[in-house]
């Protein structure tokens, strides 16, 4: 079981880490096209690719900027089946986040297997923290240096987008591979010019035990900020097991540094989500 988790923990950490990044700096290059016809719902799409990738740069580095404070509540869930045998477990979390790169976390409850709890769970946190150090981020950050783009598709309403934007559908292929970049699709906002949602996989086996892994991520818009509503990481372990970890987060407080009307302070927000 130790061999196992140790896959789980490390197929889930490099995930997870790489996929909160997202929120924080999207950028995109567009690769050539081939001499096929482009679908219609490229063709149709009111901005160019390079037009949506300039202001996904553009916007994210303002919002990154403008991103002062941020707390919330996150609620960890593994869940594994296979051999030697099933586990779960639970965790709830009080994360706070302080510009520039300061992250910080507080075990509010946790439950199930202190196996998973400790070796995964905690783990993630840990790691987590150091991604946020600037060294780390400029090699994992979506965006031209470690990612080509190609636009692929563009939606004209779904869940997260505004009816006037729409969302533009982009694939994601890392330059280099490794376990900490990916490869996949990103749904971007028309109107904010944020990612909404991540499909994808790791661009290189994070494990030799884990045979392959799927990554689901929703962001969702708190105040202007585009933030994290739910995370699914569903690994496949060549001995037969599956494991599938989630991560709700609700409770958002955020603080803007830039001032909102004829007030200079930072303005706040609370936002609940069930």
């Amino acid at each position: 079981m130790s061999t196992v988790l140790s896959s789980i923990q490390s197929s889930i950490q490099s995930s997870t880490r790489l996929l909160f990044l997202a929120t924080i700096l999207v950028g995109a290059f567009w690769a050539d096209a081939d001499s096929d016809p482009l679908p219609p719902s490229i063709t149709t799409a009111p901005l160019s690719a390079n037009q949506v990738v300039d202001n996904l740069v553009r916007k994210d580095v303002e919002r990154a900027q403008a991103l002062r404070h941020c707390e919330s509540t996150r609620v960890y869930r593994l869940s594994y089946r296979g051999f030697p045998g099933s586990r779960d477990a639970e965790m709830t979390v009080e994360a706070t986040y302080d510009s520039p790169s300061t992250k910080s976390f507080k075990i509010i409850s946790q439950s199930g297997s202190k196996l998973i709890t400790d070796r995964v769970f905690k783990r993630l946190l840990e790691s987590e923290k150091e991604a946020a150090e600037p060294e780390m981020r400029a090699r994992t950050l979506l965006n031209r240096n470690n990612y080509d783009f190609a636009l692929i598709g563009f939606e004209s309403s779904g869940v997260n987008s505004s009816v006037q934007g729409g969302e533009y559908v982009l694939a994601v292929y890392p330059k280099v591979k490794s376990k900490y970049v990916y490869r996949g699709k990103v749904w971007v906002d028309g109107t904010d010019f944020a990612v909404t949602r991540i499909d994808a996989e790791p661009a290189q086996n994070p494990s030799f035990w884990t045979k392959k892994s799927e990554i689901h991520h929703e962001y969702m818009k708190v105040q202007d900020f585009w933030l994290p509503r739910r995370n699914e990481s569903i690994s496949y372990i060549r001995l037969g097991g599956r494991a599938t970890l989630t991560i709700e987060y609700n409770n958002y407080r955020v603080t803007d540094s830039r001032p909102s009307g004829n007030d200079s302070k930072a303005s706040s927000a609370e936002v609940g989500v069930r």
